[in-house]
């Protein structure tokens, strides 16, 4: 007999602004609020319980998930009512996972440090952890439904390019304020950012509910979210705070994953996967190994070894003026500088945002230099933001602009350090010229 799920709507009627619109944003506390929502609709539904409803939703049933997490609908509670139409037509588009031909990339959400997420990998990781604290078991199937699957496939399907073109890409908001249109920069991968970040924080936010002590219960699932995404740091610097959250995701997740064996890891996703679906002929392609081997010391670089890059879009860069001039690279050098103005450090990504405005209005009106000065810009937010770039003479050290790059840390550091937690790093690259690699982290007072 075919079983029925019945959709009995809650709050028929009842229309919240950010869920009404067909258009809706798409930033995270949005997320967190259509949550919030139908948590309060469905009092008695376990956390567990409600993702496995998300999953449902948007149609997450593929076999390497069913191996390890079962049907969405293996739920030990009756609840059969749980969305209205608002509910679930939100939920829908928000974690169904996909990259238009205009290259809109869907199912991602704008978080308040500045990065962007795909929801699917997150909440898979947290249904593991879920479960294995249910069952009292090890979080089985983290690594390969967060990261290792969609890494590997990416990886394998673009072996014939460069490491460096098998993963991401980033893209850009329509609005900063009100986001609705994610673009992406280049052609995507099946690695893009967004399902790599999601993939970190859904294996960060499922190992800490699966190691919950034996009497914790896990908390709902709207509040495990918003410690995570919507911490405010007052000021703090960010490597004080012991809790997990988004800003620190590349350093956690690598403490967590990094002591695995990861390219072992995706080649055994790879073939639980080839064997789940019967195309076990795949494994005969003798490149496979090298391609996860390359790629792999390409995403522990890019994603763990170096803090993200947040790009002038998101920043609210205005357009450079006249037309810029080329670095001829490679460059040999390294300008280390204070932005003395503003003189004080951010410590989120609307700070320093506000920081980077303020400075490229500074140089392009009183300076009437064409654009910020420098090559990139670093805050105490733990990103790295870009200015003139990789590839554009900037306008940082006299005499020297067309020799280095010039790396500013916001603030007016004259009579004390910079956040250690500022820092970055960048892999030898013909096709960026950059230097070998650079890493900035103040064990003593630096030079300016």
């Amino acid at each position: 007999m075919t079983t029925v799920v019945l959709w009995l709507f809650i709050v028929a009627g009842t229309c919240h602004s950010v869920l009404c619109s067909e258009d809706h944003l798409r930033d995270m506390d949005s997320f967190i609020s259509a949550v919030e929502q139908a948590e309060d609709s469905n009092p008695d539904l376990s956390p567990l319980a409600l993702v496995r409803r998300l999953r449902r939703t948007a149609g997450h049933e593929d076999p390497l998930t069913l191996h390890f997490l079962g049907a969405s609908n293996n739920i030990s509670h009756t609840h059969t009512s749980v969305f209205n139409t608002t509910l679930f037509g939100f939920f829908d588009k928000a974690i169904h996972h996909f990259v238009t031909d205009r290259g809109e990339e869907r199912g991602v959400v704008l978080t308040q440090d500045g990065t962007t997420v795909a929801i699917a990998p997150m909440l898979l990781g947290i249904e593991v952890g879920l479960k294995a604290k249910l069952e009292g078991t090890p979080p089985l199937g983290m690594f390969p439904l967060t990261l290792a699957k969609n890494l590997g496939l990416s990886f394998l399907s673009l072996q014939d390019f460069p490491p460096a073109q098998r993963l991401g890409p980033d893209g850009c908001w329509d609005n900063l304020t009100n986001p609705r249109v994610f673009k992406l920069s280049r052609v995507p991968t099946l690695a893009t950012d967004a399902l790599v970040n999601g993939g970190m924080d859904g294996s960060i936010l499922g190992m800490d509910l699966a190691t919950l002590a034996p009497s914790e219960q896990p908390g709902k699932l709207s509040e495990v979210l918003k410690g995570y995404y919507s911490h405010v740091l007052e000021g703090q610097d960010l490597g004080v705070v012991s809790s997990h959250i988004s800003p620190k995701r590349r350093e956690i997740s690598q403490a967590l994953l990094g002591t695995l064996d990861t390219q072992r890891q995706v080649m055994e996703t790879l073939y639980l996967v080839w064997r789940l679906e019967d195309t076990q002929w795949i494994a005969k392609d003798t490149g496979v190994e090298k391609a996860v081997r390359d790629g792999m010391l390409e995403f522990v670089h890019r994603y763990w070894d170096c803090p993200p890059i947040i790009p002038r879009c998101h920043w609210g860069a205005k357009p450079y003026r006249g037309s810029p001039f080329p670095l001829a690279l490679p460059l040999p050098f390294l300008y280390i500088h204070h932005t003395y103005e503003p003189d004080r450090p951010c410590h989120s990504f609307r700070q320093c945002s506000r920081s980077m405005r303020a400075m490229q209005r500074l140089h392009q009106e009183d300076n009437g230099w064409a654009d910020i000065g420098y090559s990139f810009v670093v805050g105490s937010d733990g990103y790295i933001y870009e200015g003139r770039g990789w590839h554009h003479l900037g306008n940082h050290t006299r005499g020297q602009n067309p020799y280095g790059y010039g790396v500013a840390f916001i603030g007016n550091y004259s009579s004390s350090l910079p956040s250690w937690r500022a820092g970055a790093c960048r892999p030898t690259s013909p096709s960026t010229g950059t230097i070998s690699w650079w890493t900035l982290r103040f064990q003593e007072t630096p030079s300016y």
